[in-house]
């Protein structure tokens, strides 16, 4: 038999299960006429919060004991229902009522108010002082609490503070419960109501009426689209200025996610119009508006008008300013003598520096902004060890960063140096924000940051804000590999304005040579096909198949056997799927699922929790979605579930490092499984193997720097598995995602201005 642990007060179920399968609910044929049932709930066997789903049993005057299955946002036992629906007929579990509309009101009779008193929903009222309240006030009870609290302490043992603490607790859930009931009537989850209720307190429902725009830009997970059904709802006009307003900006928001610092005007006013259904003139009105309030930057470029959200037009703004003024500036590191110090650095190490790398290495000691920019195998680890021994031993103080965990761990274990995440050297809280500033500099002679293809233009304006202008930077990264997740194209666009002096590696050197993965990746980037030949003694492979269902197989058979057995690997921590896109059979969620049923299926003695669309196991591997400081954890960490508890109810998860993490039930959002990931979330991250399906399907996605980030991020073995079409329409497909960033121009206009006489 199955054995079911649920917690009802946080929303959640958990499964213990045992040798049967879990318990599924089938119905039987419906009756024809809608059944109402009116009475008084005496337990309640499940409550999902996300949906409202409830199981419930309800003492009925005229059908004795029903069990109701429905919706209801939230529900205590005690409270009265009145249920409507269609009577069910379960094998295992009888005559169930199937309601269609269920409403909850507060107990009238004393058994069903003291029951609900005594259900530990309100502070300070236990069974014992339930019964006495009830006995006291009779079926008045919740009238006096609500209207005239102070006759409370006429009641045996309640003196003034515990009447205070009663009278605030029956307050916030009042409030919680009445939010939770209007926004579940306008489509929004009970987990959301609570959120909205820690943001906005007891006026959330004033506030959300006075404008429920508000929830789209100030609340994570609810957007405009959200917010403007509840607006709807509530009768607020089409075209209303603060619906246009929250439109305009919701437009900008959606472009940068999409990684663009600005848009067209003409592009905007017209995604508006469509968006929002409402004329040309009325959104015009309303984008002026915008602009005369500086909520939003319009600036032309090239004949062209962008417009900016603020923070990111002032983000691109200080960034070049501070770029213009270290390139400007004279070097101030020690003077180094290029050939002893090559000739140093190679006798200590026992190396040979190619004549690429050796002007590199120099030329980096010479400016106060460099770039060094290259593909897999072309020495920009070896260049950087030189670069930092040598001024190692002239005293200068590096600082060495990059933007992710990952990226700054393999940054410090290629160095034998501490590495600090952007954010951690930035000092980052989550309530203040980053505490390093201009006000308050970073300390150090010299900034090393790699993997700079994966800085956005906020992290830039932030970390150039930092810097001493007495220091030097140094940016290293892969500028042929996918632009950074946020907004801008900052690599790209600092080495395109031809301002910045850059260095190009381009020589694979011959410990590289021998790996066929470097092989494939440099011929991908340039647009060619690699070797397909799948040799025995091959780091990369690819296995053609055709269609999602074999290409699934076909992954599902190398995770599970092949590579372990071949490269003896773990299947769950060093095997990664990467895949372009979250949809469809070949996305991350349907990937998950299917990887997670061969490699950590339900089992005896493990614990699972459904979460957010999700079914999270103990032992399943999970990706952190978004930076949290307080548990530090940043986007991008990969761990896996070690332990899942049921009182109280926590889901912990063990990083890197053995770095371990708890979560409650309600922040599992900030994780998703994680046996395949996008490429995207790959950035920055290096996996002993890596297993890529690749088929026409995912079209739209299939791009060269696509592909050539997937493949640089194997170590040990990369396999491609797919159909031979989508390998090729990935390679000549070269142009990524456009995005409308303006640091190019702004770099490039500043350095015009300084070469006028």
């Amino acid at each position: 038999m199955v054995h079911t642990s649920r917690i009802v007060k946080h929303g959640i179920y958990l499964v213990f299960l045992n040798k049967c399968p879990q318990i599924t609910y089938k119905m039987a044929s419906q009756l024809p006429d809608p059944i109402e049932i009116e009475g008084i709930v005496h337990s309640i066997v499940f409550h999902n919060e996300e949906n409202g789903f409830t199981i419930m049993q309800v003492d009925s005057p005229q059908d004795g004991r029903v069990t109701i299955l429905g919706r209801l946002p939230a529900v205590v036992e005690g409270e009265e229902i009145r249920a409507t629906g269609k009577w069910k007929s379960d094998r295992r579990f009888g005559k169930q009522l199937e309601a269609e509309h269920i409403t909850a009101i507060p107990p009238s009779s004393k058994e069903g108010t003291e029951r609900f008193l005594a259900s530990g929903l309100i502070d300070g009222i236990g069974a014992t002082y339930a019964k006495r309240i009830v006995a006291k006030f009779g079926e008045d009870t919740l009238r006096v609490i609500e209207e005239e609290s102070k006759r409370l302490e006429e009641v045996e043992g309640i003196g003034t503070a515990r009447r205070q603490k009663i009278k605030e607790s029956w307050n916030r859930q009042k409030s919680i419960r009445d939010i939770m009931i209007f926004l579940h009537a306008n489509g929004l989850s009970t987990a959301r109501a609570l959120r909205l209720f820690k943001t906005y307190g007891p006026e959330t429902v004033n506030v959300l009426r006075a404008d429920p725009y508000r929830l789209a830009s100030e609340l994570p997970g609810i957007g405009f689209k959200t917010a403007d059904e509840i607006a709807m709802k509530m009768g607020m006009s089409i075209d209303s200025p603060a619906r246009l307003a929250s439109g305009i900006l919701y437009i900008l928001e959606q472009a940068e996610k999409q990684g663009h610092c600005a848009l067209p005007k003409k592009k905007l006013i017209e995604d508006a119009v469509h968006i929002l259904d409402s004329p040309h003139s009325a959104i015009d009105h309303s984008a002026t508006q915008l602009i005369l309030d500086t909520r939003i930057i319009v600036e032309e470029t090239d004949g062209q008008e962008f417009v900016y959200s603020r923070d990111l037009y002032e983000a691109e703004q200080s960034t070049a300013n501070a770029i213009e003024s270290f390139v400007n500036a004279p070097p101030n590191l020690p003077p180094v003598d290029a050939d002893a110090a090559i000739s140093w650095f190679e006798r200590h190490n026992q190396i040979k520096l190619g004549d690429e790398q050796a002007k590199t290495v120099i030329e980096a000691t010479r400016h106060r902004f460099f770039v060094i920019t290259g593909g897999p195998g072309v020495g920009k680890t070896t260049i950087l060890n030189a670069i930092l021994q040598i001024l190692a031993a002239k005293k200068v103080d590096p600082v060495l960063c990059a933007p992710t965990g990952r990226a700054a761990k393999r940054l410090s274990e290629s160095t034998g140096r501490e590495a600090l995440t952007i954010h951690r050297a930035l000092e980052f809280q989550p309530e203040v924000g980053f505490t390093r500033k201009a006000e308050k500099p970073l300390e150090g002679d010299l900034f090393i940051v790699d993997e700079a293809s994966m800085i956005d233009i906020r992290l830039m304006a932030n970390f150039m804000a930092a810097v001493p202008k007495s220091s030097t930077i140094i940016l290293v990264g892969d500028v042929d590999q996918l632009p950074s997740v946020g907004a801008g194209s900052v690599l790209r666009d600092i080495i395109d304005s031809g301002v910045v002096p850059v260095s190009r590696l381009s020589t694979i050197y011959r410990q590289a040579k021998a790996s066929h993965i470097v092989q494939a990746a440099h011929a991908v980037n340039k647009g060619k096909l690699p070797p397909l030949e799948n040799k025995q003694d091959s780091d990369f492979f690819f296995i053609e198949r055709a269609g999602p269902e074999s290409i699934t197989e076909t992954l599902e058979y190398l995770i599970e056997e092949r590579i372990p057995e071949g490269f003896h690997l773990h299947s769950r921590d060093e095997i990664q799927v990467l895949t372009p896109m979250n949809k469809h059979s070949l996305g991350t969620k349907a990937l998950n699922a299917e990887i997670q049923k061969a490699l950590n299926p339900p089992g005896e003695l493990k614990f699972e929790i459904e979460r957010f669309g999700n079914i999270f196991r103990t032992g399943d591997k999970v990706i952190q979605t978004r930076n949290n400081y307080e548990k530090e954890v940043f986007n991008g960490d990969i761990g896996h579930i070690s332990e899942i508890t049921t009182e109280p109810a926590t889901i912990s998860v063990t990083f890197d490092g053995n770095h371990r993490v708890d979560y409650e039930p309600g922040e599992l959002d900030e994780l998703q499984l994680a046996y395949a990931i996008t490429i995207h979330k790959s950035q920055g991250s290096e996996f002993p193997a890596v297993v890529i399906p690749l088929a026409s399907q995912q079209y739209v996605l299939l791009q060269r720097n696509l592909l050539y980030t997937a493949i640089t991020r194997g170590k040990k073995v990369v396999i491609l598995v797919g159909e031979k079409q989508a390998l090729e329409r990935a390679i000549r497909n070269e142009e990524s995602s456009h995005r409308f960033t303006g640091l190019r121009s702004r770099l490039a206009i500043s350095q015009s201005k300084e070469e006028t006489p």
